[in-house]
């Protein structure tokens, strides 16, 4: 090649390189332009990153997480079914050790996905997952839109897919963490790969659980209808299919009408989606009508009490999310509680006893219990009746929110004066001695214009001007219906919070019937709620579960600490109030046959649809309710007509139910005083004495106390499970209980029979007593 040649040949790459050296000085230049501008921006606006750096970011984060998914979708591997898959029983005991019951193997048959109606699939897909058969196992924008859901504050969602819950069923476990989740996408995403879609859905619809102990939809098809998974309809796939949110909650049988409510609508949800997704015809969706199921059928193996105190652990279990309703019941739980058997015998035998002594044929098939008792340092619930057994009514007594208290809710009218040093409308300082007009239908004080509140008292009695300790004695309605009002009723509702009712506790709002008792509660919660004036103003929430394990494993459990609700003052001034009750001259003085300090308070409600008496001594606190329903419909019905007397009130069966158990429970334990610390102003001259017992006063028969209906609501079962039958315990008998000298009891069976007449225009019902 010639000179000539070699120089034509150079000048292109001159050229180019020129140009790219041009190029270079250009991007250089720009930058410095840029950074000039930027450095000559305020320092606020410089805080912010360019988009040019949010972009490279972000491709570097995209490109980051890429990498991750790859990287794991070759590491995790399908594993085999886990150890919840297979059949095991929950194991319950006592506090000492001993076997309560158990709960049996999971019951669950698996079937094909042939012998599941087509109605059934899709009612699951409209459900739980619209996208199934076009996602990838996962849906993206399900997962984003339940993300931003959360975010924004609209709830808590689920982005799971179908498969993904088959795959969480299956192959993992519910444990609610990061890693399980990304485990779960991808093998979700590998299932999808190798299984077919009709595969998954019969693995899923095998394994899901809907309550009623039903694990799988065949074993769901004959809890709930009693039919082949291949006969579901249409409105029947639906219900099955909304159960699965909210398994036990939705059962439309045992729900509070709210999740009676929300079920329908979860129902209504599901046809809507078959609708949208071509599943269903509009118009025979409008024409569909609810499927009732049937009512839950006794679970075999839970007989006898066994089942109630099951019923108290599962819950308590699951509402403080120590373990799901699916976890629990997929078995292997060793779960120790802390009912003591000698007194959960006794508790049996008590109430058992107190039945029998009623007159009449009827009671045994309309009259029931509930009952509860509670350590009250600890919290403990060392007992708890729930119904004579749970193979035969499984319905909990101990822990129903459908029956009226009446006047055992009295003491927290009392506690929010003394806690708030309340005053009279006259500007008195508000003490147990602090008198009031005790005259029947005397009309309250100091409510709104718009609210009249004239309660009457038991029997229209009339009482003069009597102190607070002396109208707790006789339960005198017009007393603490002005006292609660002075306390101020919002004070009143707040003091029952902070004893430990419940704040949701159906008819609990500040109105002027509350403080008569119109509240329902349970029988556990009363028992609580006392407790927090027996351990002198500490509330201490029951609890039923001590120890937990699995495969040999403990898992750990919520600490106990004791809160503080009242003032020590406050506290011991209403115990020695309710020690009056439980006095020759008190509603309640067949207590006084324990032979050791007491207080309590009785409670009856009108037209005698239930009668309770709550009390304690300083070891134990115990509550226990009486109703009567018809065995049919659960329509309530009264107590005396029920037992084929007069009336039954809560100074009678259940003071004598509960002394019983007490004598029975405390036997060989040392008797202790309540050590109180009171006031000196609740020993002035001005506080009426108690009756001595040796020169009680003359009167007649202790009134009794009637309370307004309330609504007439299906009492709430427990979701059953199955347990080999347990041995049923040995009754045991506690000491008569005798007739104080020199009064005259409360006869049960001819008490007074005077009706009385609610006050109208008060807006809030009839008052109890």
């Amino acid at each position: 090649m010639n000179k000539g040649d070699s120089e034509s040949a150079g000048r292109p790459v001159a050229a180019w390189r020129r140009q790219l050296r041009r190029a270079r000085q250009t991007r250089r230049r720009a930058r410095l332009l840029r950074k000039a501008a930027r450095e000559a921006m305020p320092w606020w606006r410089r805080v912010f990153p360019t988009w040019r750096m949010v972009l490279s970011s972000l491709l570097t984060m995209v490109l980051l997480a890429v990498a991750a998914f790859f990287a794991l979708y070759v590491i995790v591997q399908v594993p085999d079914p886990n150890a919840a898959a297979v059949s095991q029983s929950n194991v319950y005991y006592y506090a000492d050790g001993t076997e309560i019951g158990r709960t049996g193997a999971v019951n669950r048959e698996s079937l094909p996905l042939s012998e599941i109606s087509v109605a059934m699939q899709h009612a699951v897909v409209a459900a739980e997952d619209r996208t199934f058969y076009s996602n990838q196992g996962v849906d993206a924008r399900g997962i984003l839109r339940a993300a931003w859901s959360t975010v924004t504050g609209r709830g808590v969602q689920g982005g799971s897919t179908i498969t993904q819950q088959y795959v969480r069923n299956y192959y993992l476990t519910r444990e609610q963490t990061l890693d399980r989740k990304v485990k779960e996408a991808i093998i979700a995403i590998k299932v999808n790969e190798t299984q077919s879609k009709d595969y998954v859905m019969a693995g899923y619809l095998n394994t899901s659980y809907f309550g009623r102990n039903a694990y799988g939809i065949r074993a769901a098809a004959q809890a709930y209808y009693g039919i082949r998974a291949s006969q579901l309809s249409v409105p029947q796939s639906a219900y099955l299919a909304a159960l699965l949110k909210a398994p036990s909650s939705y059962d439309v049988s045992t729900a509070t009408p709210a999740l009676r409510a929300a079920a329908v609508a979860r129902w209504n949800y599901v046809l809507d989606g078959m609708v949208d997704l071509g599943y269903l015809d509009k118009d025979r969706r409008a024409a569909m009508a609810f499927p009732t199921p049937e009512p839950p059928r006794p679970t075999p193996g839970v007989g006898g009490q066994a089942g109630y105190l099951i019923d108290i652990a599962r819950k308590y279990l699951v509402d403080n999310h120590i373990v799901d309703e699916a976890t629990l019941g997929s078995g292997g739980w060793q779960i120790t509680t802390t009912f003591v058997k000698k007194d959960q015998e006794a508790l049996v035998a008590a109430v058992r006893n107190g039945l029998r002594e009623l007159p009449g044929t009827r009671k045994a098939r309309s009259i029931r219990v509930g009952a509860a008792s509670v350590d009250p340092s600890t919290g403990r619930i060392v007992a708890a009746y729930g119904g004579p057994d749970y193979a035969v009514r499984p319905y909990n007594d101990a822990v129903r929110h459908d029956l009226q208290v009446g006047s055992t809710f009295k003491p927290f009218d009392l506690a929010a004066a003394l806690q708030n040093h309340a005053t009279t409308q006259d500007g008195r300082a508000i003490t147990p001695g602090t008198r009031y007009d005790g005259t029947s239908r005397h009309c309250v004080q100091g409510l709104p214009r718009d609210l009249h509140y004239c309660p009457p008292n038991e029997d229209d009695r009339d009482y003069g001007r009597i102190s607070l300790r002396t109208a707790m004695m006789k339960s005198v309605n017009a007393v603490y219906a002005q006292e609660g009002a002075d306390a101020g009723l919002a004070r009143v509702r707040k003091a029952a919070v902070a004893a430990g009712l419940p704040a949701d506790t159906p008819d609990m709002g500040a109105t002027p019937a509350l403080t008569l008792g119109v509240a329902t509660p349970s029988p556990l919660d009363m028992a609580g709620a006392y407790a927090t004036f027996d351990d002198h103003g500490r509330h201490m929430a029951p609890w039923a579960v001590q120890k937990l394990t699995r495969d040999n494993k403990a898992y750990d459990l919520p600490g106990h600490e004791a809160t503080r609700a009242f003032s020590r003052a406050t506290a011991d001034q209403v115990t020695s109030v309710l020690k009056g009750v439980v006095s020759p001259g008190g509603t309640g003085y067949l207590a006084t046959a324990l032979g050791r300090p007491a207080a309590g308070k009785t409670g009856t409600t009108d037209n005698n649809l239930s009668a309770w008496f709550v009390g304690y001594t300083p070891e134990l606190t115990t509550s226990v309710a009486m109703f009567a329903e018809k065995p049919t419909d659960h329509t309530r019905i009264s107590l005396g007509d029920a037992a084929g007397i007069s009336r039954v009130n809560g100074g009678s069966y259940p003071t004598r139910i509960w002394t019983a158990y007490m004598s029975a429970a405390l036997k060989g334990r040392p008797v202790h005083d309540f050590r109180l610390e009171l006031p000196a102003q609740t020993h002035s001259p001005r506080t009426e004495a108690r009756p001595h017992p040796s020169n009680p006063p003359t009167h007649t028969a202790p009134p009794t106390q009637t309370v307004p209906a309330p609504t007439t609501t299906r009492p709430t079962p427990s979701p059953s499970t199955p347990t080999p039958p347990p041995s049923t315990p040995p009754a045991t008998t506690a000491p008569p209980t005798p007739t104080p000298s020199g009064t005259e009891p409360p006869t049960p069976t001819d008490p007074p029979s005077t009706p009385t007449t609610p006050p109208s225009g008060t807006g809030t019902g009839p008052p109890p007593s």
